[in-house]
């Protein structure tokens, strides 16, 4: 338990510096280090996400390191999802009728389905592995789940990727930041419109 903490500590202490030459060392293991780390996250919140994205992104590339970095987190998220679905048994049940705020909160999952789940998992700071429990617990749809993780994690890890890529020059290219708020914006309105069509 003891090396565990230990090990915790120095990756969340890490520096991105140090991040990506600890990664890189690691580079006969393929991208199966700069997956698994953000898989963890999932699982693991005080790990810092954010040092993962950029670090992937800086080693392998700013598209290679994007992908890795996705499939990390979304099969974490996912993974969450299931387990708390598949384990919370009469859990959910129980929450909504001992805390009527907890049941709002699931109740309003259930209601606005994509949009939420959406919008939480685009944003760097939001409590994910929170959220992927809560949805588990919750009646939303599997479908409307997958959709909203796989699509607002692609929006937040190419964001912080296509802003933390040789960061020195993203004074010298601002299209960096408004492909970022244009990629929002479409993945959203794309999200929504696809939800729409499997719902009716």
């Amino acid at each position: 338990m003891n090396l565990i903490e230990t090990w915790l500590r120095q990756i969340k202490g890490m520096d991105l510096e140090h991040l990506q030459k600890t990664l890189e060392s690691y580079s006969a293991f393929g991208p199966l280090p700069g997956i698994l780390l953000p898989f963890a996250e999932s699982f693991i919140p005080v790990l810092p996400l954010l040092v993962f994205v950029a670090a992937n992104a800086n080693i392998y590339g700013l598209f290679l390191g994007s992908l890795y970095s996705w499939i990390g987190v979304c099969s974490g998220s996912l993974l969450l999802f299931w387990l708390s679905r598949k384990l919370g048994g009469h859990f959910g049940g129980w929450l909504r009728r001992r805390f009527p705020k907890a049941a709002k909160l699931l109740g309003y999952i259930e209601r606005k389905g994509f949009t939420p789940i959406f919008l939480f998992a685009c944003f760097p700071f939001s409590p994910s592995a929170l959220i992927n429990v809560i949805s588990g617990l919750s009646g939303i749809s599997l479908r409307s789940f997958v959709l909203a993780i796989l699509m607002g994690k692609a929006v937040m890890i190419f964001t912080v990727s296509l802003l933390s890529f040789n960061i020195g020059d993203l004074t010298e290219q601002p299209w960096r930041i408004l492909l970022a708020l244009v990629l929002l914006a479409v993945m959203w309105f794309g999200g929504k419109k696809m939800e729409s069509r499997y719902q009716t």
